[in-house]
């Protein structure tokens, strides 16, 4: 079974962050960066960074991980890496 990861990814120059989930991180990353992948990410320019990621054991318990993290509670989680790191 892959494994995956939960992922948020942050824009500096717009102030947005994309929560997500996938096998291949370093590959996702780079697709969102390229605007490659049409959706929320492609609107915007500037570069998007990793500030989180946690590991899950399988897609089903990823996608879970990705609505909590994508609910209010989740995202002030997610915030404070922001915070933390200035960057």
């Amino acid at each position: 079974m892959e494994e995956y990861t939960v992922y948020a990814i942050y824009n500096k120059k717009h102030n947005k962050i994309y929560i997500g989930q996938t096998h291949d991180l370093d590959e996702r990353l780079r697709l969102h960066n390229e605007k490659v992948l049409k959706g929320y990410t492609s609107r915007f320019g500037g570069v998007w960074e990793i500030i989180y990621r946690e590991r899950a054991k399988n897609r089903k318990e990823a996608l879970m991980r990705e609505k909590q993290l994508k609910s209010y509670r989740g995202r002030e989680f997610i915030k404070q890496f922001i915070k933390n790191n200035p960057g």
